[in-house]
């Protein structure tokens, strides 16, 4: 596939990067041309320096037979204005932008090809602050995945010493729970992926990913590790962008508090929120922390577009007693350096966002990808079509797929009915199966499995 992608910051990095490991003919756009060229020693993809949306540098990034247009730059109206021409000019059939602005994604009919025509609107903010709301729904878990439009969610939970699944075998939690039904997906231990069995053990440490219907994870939760008390205090550093939204979207559910250093959004701030109290002043400033009772606090969010200035202060919250800090970081060797230490989750906004692009790039009807692992795992939700005769899939139990190696179905869902892999379960054409890559370079052929032809046998 033919892809150009406007914007070689965090994200359209991290997506040249992933589109290009999967053989697709790639081209970025960027005023900066020194990034342009760190990203071209990297990777094998051509760069055009230039502005974005101008009409002559989207035919040199050759616009004129590009399959799809991702405009992920800072600017919204950039972005806008490169879909405009790339419709108008080259009639480039799948047109991707990132919006940031609430004034935007606040109108709707806005976005259609008789006005501005976007196929796709990816907005991080939103999918941060969405994020960061499961992982307040299950206090516990490091990571949650809505599929199957939320019917169906895949949780990754740390295994503690003297936790209820440490030491114990996998098959010994369908004997607990026999009318709930669930699935270990994978099991990452110091950092190695490990398919599960049913004897497989489990070990102190573990991040073990399972999948269950929505209304059963708190139960599977619960028998996996000890359950952490919901969370009432929630504490934010940064009200910018995400800041603001996540105070916006949780304020009637949780006492919510809110530091931001510039006094004229303070303000702003204290006119949009209607709960959340808003306080002016740094978020690592000690004596600020101390006397809005820190060690009271249930999770504190570190939500500033500054990576030093987020884990500096999520490391001080956690060490003057606050429970739980989640803290944004948008340098990914940051990630792993930090992540389990003293902070609980480091969140990375271009992963998050990845995964929402990707499955719009992929081939087959692959209609969720989730990034997991800072991105050397994925999670895909897929449709499968035909029949007997012309797949690979449909009409096969489970285990008569040949599954690429490391690759593996946690569930899928039939309408609303939503089943757990087992072996004996016949998949039935439209079902939509989720599944598991503990190496996304097997991507290929799982593209392949489930490619309809006309006469398979």
């Amino acid at each position: 596939m033919k892809i150009i992608i406007l914007g070689a910051g965090q994200v359209g990095g991290t997506l040249a990067a992933n589109l290009a490991s999967e053989h697709n003919d790639i081209t970025i756009v960027d005023r900066d041309g020194e990034r342009l060229q760190q990203l071209q020693d990297k990777l094998d993809i051509g760069t055009v320096t230039g502005l974005a949306s101008h009409p002559d540098v989207l035919r040199r990034a050759g616009a004129d037979d590009a399959d799809m247009l991702i405009a992920v730059t800072s600017s919204d109206e950039i972005n806008m204005v490169a879909c405009q021409i790339a419709y108008s000019m080259f009639r480039t059939p799948t047109k991707i932008s990132r919006i940031r602005s609430r004034a935007y994604l606040l109108n709707d009919g806005l976005f259609a090809d008789d006005s501005i025509p976007i196929d796709v609107i990816i907005s991080p903010e939103q999918l941060v602050t969405r994020y960061i709301m499961r992982l307040l729904e299950y206090p516990g878990s490091l990571q949650v995945l809505d599929f199957a439009d939320g019917k169906v969610q895949l949780v990754a939970v740390k295994a503690y010493y003297g936790g209820p699944m440490v030491g114990v075998e996998l098959q010994e939690i369908r004997q607990h729970m026999p009318k709930v039904d669930t699935r270990v997906a994978a099991i990452f231990r110091r950092g190695e992926a490990i398919l599960p069995k049913a004897d497989t053990v489990v070990e102190a440490g573990d991040e073990v990913f399972f999948i269950a219907a929505k209304d059963h994870i708190l139960p599977v939760m619960s028998e996996m590790r000890r359950l952490d008390e919901s969370y009432k205090r929630i504490m934010i550093a940064g009200g910018g962008n995400i800041g603001e939204r996540l105070a916006r979207a949780i304020e009637s559910r949780y006492s919510v508090k809110i530091i931001e250093q510039s006094y004229q959004r303070c303000r702003v701030l204290s006119e949009e929120l209607s709960k959340a109290v808003v306080l002016h002043g740094e978020a690592s400033d000690h004596e600020l922390l101390t006397s809005e009772n820190i060690d009271n606090v249930d999770v504190f969010c570190a939500l500033t577009n500054d990576d030093e200035a987020n884990i500096m202060s999520s490391l001080l919250a956690k060490r003057m007693g606050a429970k739980k800090v989640i803290t944004l970081i948008t340098n990914p060797a940051y990630v792993d350096l930090v992540q389990g230490i003293e902070i609980d989750i480091a969140l990375s906004p271009q992963q998050i966002t990845i995964g929402s692009l990707l499955a719009h790039v992929r081939r087959g009807d692959i209609t969720n990808v989730h990034s997991l692992r800072r991105g050397a795992a994925e999670a895909l939700e897929v449709i499968a079509h035909g029949d007997s005769r012309s797949s690979k899939v449909v009409g096969r139990r489970l285990d008569e797929i040949d599954l690429p190696e490391g690759v593996t179905i946690g569930a899928l869902t039939r309408g609303e009915e939503v089943l757990i892999a087992h072996s004996h379960i016949v998949v039935e054409p439209e079902d939509h199966l989720i599944l598991f890559l503990v190496d996304k370079n097997k991507i290929k052929e799982v593209e392949r499995l489930f490619q309809v032809g006309f006469t398979f046998f």
